[in-house]
């Protein structure tokens, strides 16, 4: 506040930049705004938005620009004060049918069927955690808004709503409580995953099995759909063109990616070890990114016993985005394959995945990503970036920046030697005995 400005916006996003304005307590922000979209538009095209008329006001575009800086403050614009959010009643009373119509058309469901969330059940879900039900869990947001804040009985209603048993419930206190929205504010259409590890897995008959990533088990399933009712409800996620600006969506918002990973078929320790976690602990580890895309035998074939696992995941992570990271999910028959061609750790595999995936200097600077993100790093000196920008177009570079974006996890019913890989990061791990 105070300081002159004029925000420049294209025409497409003009109810999000006034509604944020005024949730950060500017009603009445100067905002410009250019037709839509700039991405893609020749220099001449983007020239010709700047020359000419402002589609939301009419006025001419660079004299707005230059009003918004310098014109002095009118009364009006010189009001203040943030929109603010109500809970509304602590209860709702009404039929079955009228309430789940009610939560629908207020936005507070996937647009899927729920379980009603009475008090009776919130209190059943309530029992399943040693914590209090006005303790407050954390803050989420979807994105660069003010986060919400919210207790253990709010993340009760919406554990309940997804349809989870009281037992699941520490794991999504564990998720609500690293702050990370499923549903993200980002023209990009991100998808979510999170893995479990721990007795948990098989104390709730988690699937790791075949058809691991399937909707095969209630756990798998609705601890997932309550990670996106929770970030809807508690962290203002998923309102088209508020909160959420994914151009095309993505499916697996319904309930993401749950994993449990199958520890006694792994050839290597279980992904929270890695992490520093004892393996009788119980943690759920979370990642965002793009998706997850299934892996063919590029090299060899299911026949041959030299098929090349290493480098049939090398040559799928080269579609995937530098910026996000590589969530392999290796079926245990690839994982026992990958341990005999050598690869007894799993930090050995990324070794080599990671000095084998790469790119030219060239390729890399013609990704849009490269040049919206990785240049300014460049720019400020931070590396690899600095270095990268430096090399001749020719030079081969990795095509992502440190060997840590790489991640692997094993699960799968071991019916065929197929991996799935994901261009996913990893965000955080968390315990989930804590929150028992």
């Amino acid at each position: 506040m105070g300081i002159p400005s004029a925000p420049v916006v294209t025409k497409a996003f003009k109810d999000l930049a006034v509604l944020n304005a005024a949730k950060r307590g500017m009603p009445h922000e100067r905002i410009c705004f250019t037709p839509h979209p700039v991405w893609g538009k020749t220099p001449e095209e983007v020239r010709a938005y700047v020359d000419g008329p402002d589609p939301v006001t009419g006025k001419p575009f660079m004299k707005e620009v230059i009003d918004a800086l310098t014109a002095p403050l009118s009364e009006e614009d010189k009001k203040s004060g943030a929109v603010t959010v109500s809970t509304g009643p602590a209860t709702f009373t009404d039929t079955a049918d009228n309430l789940q119509e009610f939560y629908l058309n207020n936005g507070y469901t996937d647009f899927l069927p729920i379980i009603l969330p009475t008090e009776e059940r919130v209190d059943r879900m309530l029992k399943a955690t040693s914590h209090k039900p006005d303790e407050v869990v954390g803050k989420m947001a979807a994105g660069a808004y003010p986060p919400w804040s919210y207790d253990v009985r709010q993340v009760a209603a919406s554990a309940v709503m997804a349809g989870c048993r009281p037992e699941y419930f520490p794991i999504i206190l564990a998720v609500a409580s690293s702050g990370v929205a499923s549903l993200f504010s980002s023209t990009n259409s991100f998808a979510f995953a999170m893995v479990i590890n721990g007795p948990i897995r098989d104390k709730l008959e988690f699937n790791y099995g075949i058809g691991a990533l399937g909707p095969f088990a209630q756990p798998n399933a609705t601890i997932g759909r309550a990670w996106t009712l929770l970030s809807k409800n508690l962290g203002n996620g998923g309102i088209p063109g508020d909160t959420y600006l994914g151009s095309l969506g993505n499916n697996l918002n319904y309930n993401n990616v749950v994993i449990a990973e199958h520890e006694d078929a792994s050839p290597w320790v279980p992904f929270h070890v890695q992490k520093g976690f004892k393996k009788e602990e119980n943690v759920v580890s979370l990642f965002r990114g793009l998706g997850v895309v299934p892996g063919q035998v590029a090299r060899g074939s299911s026949a041959n016993e030299n098929v090349q696992f290493d480098h049939q995941m090398s040559d799928l992570f080269s579609t995937f985005t530098g910026f996000f990271g590589a969530l392999i999910i290796a079926d245990p028959l690839v994982a026992a394959r990958l341990r005999e061609q050598g690869y007894d750790t799993k930090e050995k595999l990324i070794d080599w995945l990671y000095k084998n995936t790469t790119q030219t200097v060239k390729d890399y600077k013609s990704r849009n990503y490269a040049y919206l993100f990785d240049y300014p790093r460049a720019l400020r000196g931070d590396e690899p970036w600095a270095t990268w920008y430096k090399l001749p177009d020719d030079a081969v570079i990795p095509h992502f920046p440190r060997a840590s974006d790489f991640n692997i996890v094993v699960a799968g019913g071991q019916t065929n030697a197929y991996p799935q890989a994901g261009n996913l990061s990893y965000g955080v791990s968390v315990s989930i005995d804590r929150w028992m």
